[in-house]
């Protein structure tokens, strides 16, 4: 209690009355109880500026004024501030029921008859600043508790991150040691879904959802996996398991991200025309999100060293990727894929496989 007490002296006290002698009696009194903070006018008029420029934290008005009368302020404050207006002490000559209810019923918190009571309006003064302090100490208390939710928050999110990304490298890295692939199809598929129209937010999922596109990987047999030469029939289906095996790895939660991460795991090797896998699905029957992760997975795939393969040279990849317009990819997202390819071979040299940058070049 005494540290309440000592705050409240320094409170911020408006008085408003039209009357000199009321004026200087109200700062007589609250100088008498030890506030240090009183600011006082006679001009209803000034009370908006007063209040917003000394930062009240009580006010002290009176009902009957020229100009605007206590009731007019009071609407007027109460229409700006809200639920944060500062409590309201009414003074009133009247003392009929209908002025004290007519008064709480907008917006006061209380209310003095004149002449005063020295006592009584300094009780009544203290109350309302006690309960002032209360409540802009909860307000702090709830400020700093939605802050620490809020880092927690972040944090958490950054940790499920991490874990989602390292998920998606632990796959990359079964046929490509460094896992690089991962870094620019993701940043590749993100800047053709901007260039498509998603919103930021649909880009930033795509960013941290495209990783784990191939995470299914962990479910193929090395020899097939790994198998440097063409594959046969019955190790190409085996092969094309991955992409339901993905989806389920990655199905079963409720975050946005993690839904798109296991429709890109399963639509991804989807095509245009319907020839893909693993459902066959053609034209937008496919998700936006597959259709553009197939774009930036083949472009860089082709682009990459494999166990199978050697890369590609920019120009015969780029020649592919506009062949199959119509076929494998979605016209519109290669007409995009051209527009933007200048940043996409700066995210390819940004992000080069150690040693292996010249591909790029």
């Amino acid at each position: 209690m005494q540290l309440v007490d000592m705050n409240t002296k320094s409170a911020s006290i408006l008085v408003v009355d039209d009357e000199p002698v009321n004026v200087c009696l109200l700062n007589s009194i609250l100088a008498a109880e030890g506030y240090t903070n009183v600011v006082a006018t006679g001009d209803s008029r000034e009370v908006e500026r007063l209040y917003q420029q000394h930062h009240v934290d009580l006010l002290l008005l009176d009902i009957n004024m020229p100009h605007l009368d206590g009731f007019d302020v009071m609407a007027r404050l109460k229409a700006k501030h809200g639920d944060n207006l500062a409590p309201i002490l009414m003074l009133t000559a009247q003392s009929s029921q209908e002025f004290r209810v007519r008064a709480l019923q907008g917006g006061a918190r209380d209310y003095v008859t004149k002449p005063f009571d020295r006592f009584e309006l300094a009780m009544r003064v203290r109350n309302l600043l006690e309960m002032r302090l209360a409540h802009r100490c909860l307000q702090q208390q709830n400020m700093q508790l939605e802050e620490r939710v809020l880092e927690r928050t972040l944090q958490l999110q950054d940790s499920r991150l991490q874990v989602v990304r390292r998920l998606g490298r632990a796959a990359e890295y079964r046929d490509n040691e460094t896992g690089m692939h991962i870094l620019r199809m993701s940043k590749i598929s993100a800047l053709l879904g901007r260039a498509f129209g998603l919103d930021e937010e649909q880009c930033e999922l795509l960013l941290n959802a495209s990783p784990m596109h191939d995470i299914g990987k962990i479910g193929i047999p090395d020899q097939i996996l790994l198998k440097p030469g063409k594959l046969n029939a019955e190790e190409w289906k085996i092969m094309q398991g991955h992409a339901r095996i993905g989806a389920d790895i990655l199905s079963g939660d409720d975050s946005e991200m993690m839904a798109m991460a296991s429709e890109i795991a399963l639509t991804h090797h989807e095509k245009w025309d319907g020839s893909g896998y693993p459902s066959g699905f053609s034209g937008e029957q496919i998700p936006l999100v597959g259709r553009i992760v197939a774009v930036a997975d083949v472009f860089d795939a082709l682009t990459s060293v494999r166990p199978y393969k050697h890369a590609w040279p920019v120009e015969e990849a780029v020649a592919y990727m506009q062949k199959e317009s119509g076929h494998h990819f979605q016209p519109r997202l290669i007409e995009l894929f051209m527009e933007k390819l200048p940043e996409i071979l700066a995210i390819n040299a940004e992000y080069a496989e150690p040693d292996k940058g010249e591909i790029y070049r």
